[in-house]
């Protein structure tokens, strides 16, 4: 398939599901929203994008994390909201893990020792995380309960508990995230 077709593809998805009333949203990009003027326009993302890394078991608690970070203004990316069926899943994390802001690996009981796609994305993290400037912060671990972080982690990187204070922990984690932001849009300028 040629890359005009692609786009021509693209753009037929994106009509019509504009057509249908529905906001069309080109992770970490943007979306294309109705507009009675235009038909619809462009509004580009400006939500920092944080990549949330869990294990499965972990979900409920992961989807409060990333319900609560987007009501404070932050796009969280959590697979089992973010990817479609038929999608190239391994791609597709890798892309969001590379275009995020932040990186969140959340560390419980259940994922410290677990084996599979958790570890895998913590260290596509740290390989995405050596052509990041060393005073930004990527990679956040969190823990989400009274678990040990591998040593390799807690050797460079402070973490940040969400228990047994959740709403202090997370006012903690929320803080250093908008100083971060705050930080890079001051070193732009």
């Amino acid at each position: 398939m040629n890359e005009a077709t692609i786009v021509a593809q693209l753009a037929q998805i994106v009509i019509r599901g504009v057509a249908a009333g529905e906001v069309v949203e080109i992770d970490g990009l943007g979306s294309f929203v109705p507009d009675d003027v235009l038909g619809f326009r462009f509004e580009p993302s400006q939500q920092p994008q944080v990549f949330v890394a869990y294990g499965k078991e972990d979900a409920e608690m992961v989807r409060q994390l990333c319900d609560a970070l987007a009501a404070v203004g932050f796009d969280p990316w959590m697979d089992e909201r973010k990817l479609v069926p038929g999608q190239n899943w391994p791609r597709a994390i890798e892309s969001a893990i590379e275009t995020s802001d932040f990186f969140l690996a959340c560390y419980s009981e259940n994922s410290v020792n677990k084996k599979g796609g958790f570890q895998a994305e913590i260290r596509y993290a740290l390989d995405c995380a050596r052509q990041i400037p060393l005073d930004d912060i990527f990679i956040v671990p969190v823990r989400l309960n009274a678990c040990r972080v591998p040593r390799s982690i807690q050797r460079e990187l402070q973490y940040i508990d969400l228990f047994p204070d959740w709403i202090g922990g997370l006012a903690r984690l929320v803080t250093m995230l908008r100083q971060e932001v705050a930080l890079r849009a001051a070193m732009r300028r």
